[in-house]
């Protein structure tokens, strides 16, 4: 079995690990009766296609196309017959329905674009008063650019003003968060890519030194020294991608496995960050938490 990711093997190695975990659940362990291979893109898109034909050149078993839709897409085009399970909010061309995907393709359906909304709501009653709330975009990623609809959508619903900045590189990074002040943002939310979350350590850190409230998508942002997260349990999605392909590689058939829908969605707060940019979490938020990191 091959798996493919479109990030880097350290930033992902967690979620990697989380994917093991769900084949050892159907009884494979690497190593002993799986071998699995790594393909890293390192968000180089253009790369995706050739790797996908690779392995199909390679007749492997399953391929788990993780890490980014546009890696579902490629492994999608590149062909009808191997089994594929991915991680994707975008479906289009890839299944049928959710129930009956068809065809060879199966996974999970992580839900980012619908709660883009929700993370903007929660970001406004943490700092109400934040006279522009900032959108970091990756402008490279197609979910990324999916989500952001969404979210200026909720902006205009709530009356918020919002400022889009636009980083495709790690070198662009700091240029954005140095103009975040000129530009009167007092909150920042954190469009979801594949690249943001292999970058997450620099992007916390960032918003630590220039000391911007900031919700992000997954709860790894938070427990690297982010503030607040709210979304679907990005790990337990790949554990569930592992025990699909386990499925797979015990028999059953892609178009018989339906897209799993997450049920566990995570809001994160860290304390000890709130306390560094010397914000009061608001009691109503601490309620509804499902983790608080003190």
């Amino acid at each position: 079995m091959i798996s493919v990711a479109n990030a880097s093997p350290a930033a992902f190695a967690h979620f990697v690990a989380a994917f093991r975990r769900g084949l050892n659940e159907t009884g494979y362990v690497e190593g002993q009766n799986v071998a699995i291979e790594y393909r890293w893109a390192e968000g180089q898109f253009e790369r995706l296609p050739g790797m996908a034909f690779d392995l199909v050149r390679r007749q492997v078993a399953v391929i788990a196309a993780t890490g980014s839709p546009a890696v579902a897409h490629a492994a999608k085009a590149a062909t009808t017959s191997i089994p594929i399970v991915f991680l994707s909010d975008d479906l289009d061309g890839l299944v049928a329905s959710l129930n009956r995907p068809g065809g060879n393709a199966t996974g999970v359906s992580l839900f980012p674009t619908v709660l883009g909304a929700k993370r903007l709501e929660l970001l406004h009653e943490l700092v109400p008063n934040s006279a522009v709330v900032g959108l970091l975009v990756d402008p490279g990623s197609p979910e990324s650019t999916r989500q952001l609809s969404k979210v200026e959508a909720a902006a205009r619903t709530i009356g918020q003003q919002i400022a889009v900045f636009n980083a495709g590189s790690e070198a662009e990074f700091d240029r954005v968060f140095v103009t975040l002040p000129e530009q009167r943002v007092g909150a920042l939310l954190v469009v979801g890519s594949a690249f943001f979350t292999s970058q997450r350590d620099k992007i916390v850190a960032l918003a630590a030194q220039y000391r911007i409230p900031t919700i992000y998508e997954w709860r790894e942002f938070t427990t690297a020294g982010g503030l607040i997260s709210y979304g679907t349990s990005l790990a337990d999605a790949y554990r569930q991608a592992g025990v699909y392909a386990g499925r797979i590689l015990k028999g059953e058939k892609p178009a018989d496995l339906p897209v799993l829908q997450p049920t566990k969605f995570e809001f994160v707060i860290n304390l000890k960050t709130a306390k560094a940019l010397g914000l009061a979490i608001p009691d109503k938020l601490l309620a509804i938490a499902d983790e608080v990191i003190e």
